[in-house]
């Protein structure tokens, strides 16, 4: 399960994925331009449905979205992402109010809702787009994610878990995932989803999803 190089990843395609409507469960909309200082956090943790599910709960979060990052193709669909061909993950981005919620309080819900000690998997789902990921868009996030990794790994093997094996990395391109997709906990109460509490508080600040 290698992410393929540029040359060896699909061409993917010109033509992005319509967005539509506005956010089910917070009646905002999915594209900004987005009020003045807000700020964005973009999360692979396995499965974007349960992931965008657990980021959208925090206070103060104004939209969230699932799509696809990380990866060489430009606007691929879902089962080219599920090829592992793309280079993508599955990824949940927040915009939130810097007044009401911190970036800590997405870290904590990131850590402590999926296993980051398991490789380009997350349980049964298997694949590098299900791979553990913090996509930073500035150095202040960067710094935060790391300092973050280290405090959760000392937690991590108090429980009996391994390494931590989170990519922190630069945010690139990101791209729309088919409307279906959107806010899928909320249209589907009942549908699939691996996450929760991993057994392993986060120390230190933040919420709880």
């Amino acid at each position: 399960m290698a992410i393929p190089t540029r040359e060896e990843a699909l061409p993917g395609r010109a033509q992005p994925v319509p967005v539509s409507g506005n956010h089910l469960v917070l009646g905002t909309p999915l594209e900004g331009p987005w009020p003045e200082g807000f700020e964005r956090a973009t999360f692979a943790m396995g499965c974007f449905w349960g992931a965008e599910k657990f980021l959208w709960q925090v206070p103060g979060v104004y939209s969230s979205f699932v799509g696809y990052t990380g990866g060489p193709t430009p606007n691929p669909w879902y089962d080219e992402v599920c090829s592992q061909l793309t280079g993508h993950a599955e990824a949940a981005v927040v915009i939130y109010d810097p007044g009401k919620a911190s970036y800590e309080d997405f870290l904590k819900v990131f850590w402590e809702n999926h296993d980051p000690t398991q490789l380009h998997r997350q349980g049964g789902d298997v694949g590098t787009q299900y791979r553990s990921a913090i996509y930073v868009h500035d150095e202040a996030q960067r710094t935060a994610a790391e300092a973050s990794r280290e405090r959760y790994q000392a937690e991590l093997t108090k429980a009996g878990y391994g390494p931590i094996v989170t990519e922190i990395t630069e945010a690139g391109p990101f791209y729309y995932a088919e409307p279906y997709h959107q806010q899928y906990l909320a249209r589907n109460p009942r549908g699939y989803c691996n996450h929760g509490f991993c057994q392993a508080a986060y120390p230190g600040g933040g919420v709880s999803a």
